[in-house]
Parts: C-alpha cells; structure tokens; sequence
C-alpha cells in the first residue's frame, strides 16, 4: 500500500468516449504528457500518469493497443513517462467484456449474456491478472479498475449457486488474487473504481447509489476492499441535489457529501478517491474548461485523501495558473502525509455549512462551505490552540468574516481559513474571481400553486433592487430528489430546455440568467435563475412559472430570495 500522498494524472475528459465522441489517440495521449512536464517544471507535482478507458484493442485481451489510434503500440508514450520519472498507469474494465471480443481463455467464464466475466470459475481471471503482470514488467506501476461485475456467473453455475453465493465467491477470488498479485509486485498502486459498492437499493423508482445526495444514508460499501485496493472511489463528478445559481458549486458539493458518505461507511479519509478534480473540453465534465477550477482543486486536496486524481486538459491551464496549482498541492500534500483531516459540520447534501479541516503541530487549514441560500455562520471544528485565524482563499464577492471560531459565509460560498503558522500571509491564495457571492439573500414570501401539466406559477411585486433568484426543486417522496435527463453529449437534450423558469410582467418574458443550461449526463433535480430587477417595471406584479419535462412521477416546489450583490 502507498505510504504517502501521491498525485495521479488521468487523462480521461481530454477525451470521452462515453458521453462525447472525442476519441484516445496516441497523439491526444502525448500532447497531455508534454504539458504535464511542463506544469510540473512549474511545481506542480505529478507522480503517475494513468492511460484511461479504451486504450487496447478489442481482441487483445488488455495485451495489445487499439489500431490505427496507436499505430506503434504504447513504447514512445512508456518511455517518455519512464524518462522523465512518471510513473505509467493503465485503466481496466475489470471483468466487464464492453468494447472487448473475449479470446478463447476467457469463453468459459461467460456469463449468459456475454456481457461480463465469472472470477471464480474458468480461465478469465488467471489471464487477466498475467496481462497485468506484463505490464508491470514494462513498468508499469498502476492499475485502475472499473466497471466490475461481482455478479458474474457462468450459465451452469446460476442454476445451482444462489445469487449471494455467487457474489461471495466472486469477491473471495479477487481478493485473494489481488493480494498475491501484491506480493509479487510490491510497487503496484490498485483503485477502485465502479462496481466494488454493495447491490443498491430501489426505492421509490430510482436506485439509491452513488447518483444521488438526497437520500436517507445507507451502508453500501464493504471495507474488505481496503485489504488489497490502495484507494476506494466515490463517485463521478456530478451535480449535487442542492440547488445551486453557480452550477460548479453544486459539484462541489457532490463530491463533499460522496466523501462523506464513504468515511461513514467505515472508509478512512485517506482511503477516499474523490475523483473530483476534473477540467476538460468534453461531456463528461460538461464542458467547464477550467471554470471555477481553483476551488475544486482545493476541495480535492481538502478532503485528505492520498490519492490525489487530476483528469482532463492539462493544456487549459496557463504558466501562471500552474505555479497556483503548484502552491496549493505544496500547502496541502504535508498535511495530508501528517493524517489529522476531519470532517465537521452537517451532511452537504443537507444545504448546511460544514467543511474539512487538516492540522499539523504549528497550525490547521479549514475549508469550508456554505451550500445554503442565506449568509450563515461555521464553527470550526477544533479550533484549540492555534493561534489567529485568517482568510486565505474565498470566491469573490462577500467578504468571509471571522469572530472568534466562528465565520461567516455568503450563500454557496467558499473559504479557506488558516490558523497558527499557516495563517501568514505567505499562504494568502487570492480570491476566486470566476464565482461571485452575493452580499445578501432573504427569502420572498411566494405560494406558488398548480399552474398546468408539471408546473407551478406565483405572483409576486419586485424589489426595489437587486435580483430575484428563483429556485425549483423535483422530489419524490420514497426517494428524495428526482433527476432528469436528456442524455449525454453530443445529441443529449439540454436541461434547461427541461427545467424552465419564466417571467413575465405586462405581458412580455423577461429575460432571466441561468447557468445550468447543459447537457447533464448524470440528471438533475432542479433549477436556479436570476433575474435583475432593473428588468422589471416598478410596481407592476411578475409572474414566475417553473416546468418540468420530467415524465416520471413527482412533486414541483419553488422558492423566492432577494439576493443583492456588491
């Protein structure tokens, strides 16, 4: 197992195959490497460079790589991360035969559908593990297993073994496979990626897995998997069930309350991959190119795990941009080696402020967030003997203020608070500038009623400045928040032509601003938008009307807030 923090490159969402068709090719694959030396001749530290999804050809049995993306095979880009001392990495679909034509020494461990691999029975496994050893032996050091399905059983072996039985047996293979394949390859770094969580739950018509933060918590992974698996990960990046006007936030706060949830399933901090530092040109990060990217790689880094992923496009980060990359994973990665962060605060998924603390003996860093419509105050979280405490790093806007153990925040703000030594201004980081928190937001008295087919209306007078922000919620009862979507990119319905927010006053629709205007693989339950009230005729009423295209059965609900800005 690792026994120090390490930074991993993985360069999926500079190419998507699943919810994008931007192909891996080789010259995608090294043009990444080029600029990875050159963020790390900046300081940024990277320790691997792991080749995601769709590198090997589809009937090579993980032994040879895709023609004609790879016309000479993976040497030039091996050599190149050997010679600059990266540490190479591969990602594998586990047992899953998608995009993969078994070979023969896998046909007996089939399952009925041909759709996945038994570990238990026939010739798969044994091959698999010695693919990888091959790699191993060309250096390289990293394997990332994903898209598993420890349910697999070959047509015989489900007619006689009970599903629980089959998944016993599954799970005993390959850990003890994997903890051989340790012994005889002490270097090797293991994650876990999809399908290592428990059967998920259905409840109320949808499944209560990684997709949603609105659910009651459930116990859904086994800590036995930290015997042979350096990091567990908790999720793809993805919207949280707490409405957000900045869209980026809301992934933030996904990614919180999925790091949460692992470390009350018994996962410690460190085991955590929180996957969620992710920048890119595709789909699978919805397009943010490098929006509000300093916050998230300062939550990534926050959240104390030891297995620090950075996806995507290394090339949208300017020379300047990377020597602040370097400096936060400076402060942080220390920290994260001394093994004091903790969690505080509520569940993020609750819309209640909470954070992540790490200390050492000469002081303690404090991130936090506020996921809430209104300008609320944080306790830090053992606050002791370290003296002072000063802002590092906030989003732009409201000013954090601090009294005592207590800061204030503004609605769906950031900050991060140093204390002891690490409150100097040599730690200062500057402020977020690319997500603007109001001064103020108080909600507006609204009864918004039926108004048609999956829409509610209300009526309400203006404000006399400032904006209104408008805020729609899709429940369902049995299973807390209800997710639409219209499917992936590129030919995937953009949610904001789902969830609509309108206004109109004498007559004629105004205007509103929205930023969840995307196509949102993973769905979503709600909608934000504002509108400036300098918009709007003066005493005249508005008429705001939420829709949802939503076929599934649920329940609209709206809320009203004046938010003023500076």
């Amino acid at each position: 197992m690792i026994d120090r923090p390490i930074s991993v490159y993985i360069n999926w969402a500079a190419y998507d195959e699943l919810s994008d068709n931007v192909e891996l090719t080789e010259t995608l694959a090294q043009r990444q490497l080029d600029e990875l030396l050159r963020l790390r001749a900046a300081g940024v530290c990277f320790d691997y460079y792991l080749m995601d999804a769709f590198w090997y050809a589809k009937d090579g049995a993980y032994r040879t790589w895709r023609k004609p993306h790879w016309p000479n095979g993976p040497d030039a880009w091996l050599d190149r991360c050997l010679n600059n001392g990266v540490k190479p990495g591969l990602w594998v679909a586990g047992n899953s035969t998608h995009s993969h034509d078994p070979i023969p020494a896998w046909r007996d461990s089939l399952t009925a559908d041909g759709g996945s691999l038994c570990l238990f029975s026939g010739g798969f496994l044994n091959h698999f593990l010695e693919s990888l050893h091959l790699w191993y032996q060309r250096g390289v050091r990293m394997f990332k297993f994903d898209f598993m399905n420890l349910d697999a059983a070959t047509p015989d072996l489900t007619r006689c073994m009970l599903p629980s039985e089959i998944r016993a047996q599954n799970v005993a293979a390959l850990i003890a496979d994997l903890k051989a394949f340790r012994q005889q390859h002490p270097e090797v770094v293991l994650l876990a990626y999809n399908g290592f969580e428990e059967r998920p739950h259905f409840i109320g018509g949808v499944y209560a897995t990684q997709n949603s933060t609105s659910l009651p918590f459930r116990k859904t992974v086994d800590t036995k998997w930290l015997e042979v698996f350096d990091s567990l990960y908790c999720g793809d990046p993805r919207p949280a069930d707490v409405p957000a006007m900045n869209f980026w936030r809301a992934k933030d706060i996904y990614s919180d309350h999925m790091v949460r949830v692992y470390e009350l399933n018994g996962i410690p901090l460190p085991r955590i991959d929180n996957t969620a530092f992710m920048i890119g040109t595709t789909g699978t990060c919805y397009f943010r190119k490098t929006a509000a990217w300093q916050g998230m790689l300062l939550l990534s880094l926050a959240r104390g795990g030891w297995v620090n992923t950075y996806y995507g496009n290394l090339d949208l980060l300017t020379d300047e941009q990377a020597r602040w990359f370097a400096k936060v994973q400076q402060l942080y990665l220390g920290l994260q080696a001394y093994g004091q962060t903790r969690t505080f605060g509520a569940m993020p998924g609750a819309a209640e402020p909470y954070g992540f603390s790490t200390q050492d003996p000469q002081g303690a860093l404090y991130t936090l967030v506020n996921p809430s419509q209104r300008v609320a105050t944080v306790t830090l979280d053992g606050l002791g003997g370290h003296a002072g405490a000063r802002v590092l790093f906030s989003d732009v806007g409201f000013v954090p203020q601090i009294a005592g153990a207590h800061v204030t925040l503004g609605p769906e703000q950031l900050a991060l608070i140093g204390t002891g030594k690490y409150a100097s201004l040599e730690y200062d980081l500057g402020v977020q500038a690319d997500v603007i928190i109001p001064r103020s937001a108080e909600p507006l008295a609204a009864a918004f009623i039926s108004d048609g087919d999956r829409a509610i209306a209300t009526t309400l007078y203006p404000p006399a400045s400032g904006h209104i922000r408008v805020i729609m919620r899709q429940r369902d009862p049995p299973a807390g928040a209800r997710r639409t979507s219209g499917g992936a990119p590129p030919n995937g319905l953009s949610l904001g032509q789902m969830l609509t927010i309108t206004v109109e006053q004498d007559g004629r629709t105004i205007p509103v601003d929205i930023n969840y205007d995307k196509a949102i693989w993973s769905g979503l339950s709600w909608a934000v938008a504002e509108v400036p009230v300098q918009r709007l005729t003066p005493g005249q009423p508005v008429r705001i009307r939420c829709r949802t295209w939503e076929l599934l059965p649920l329940t609209l609900t709206g809320e009203l807030y004046h938010v003023q800005y500076e």
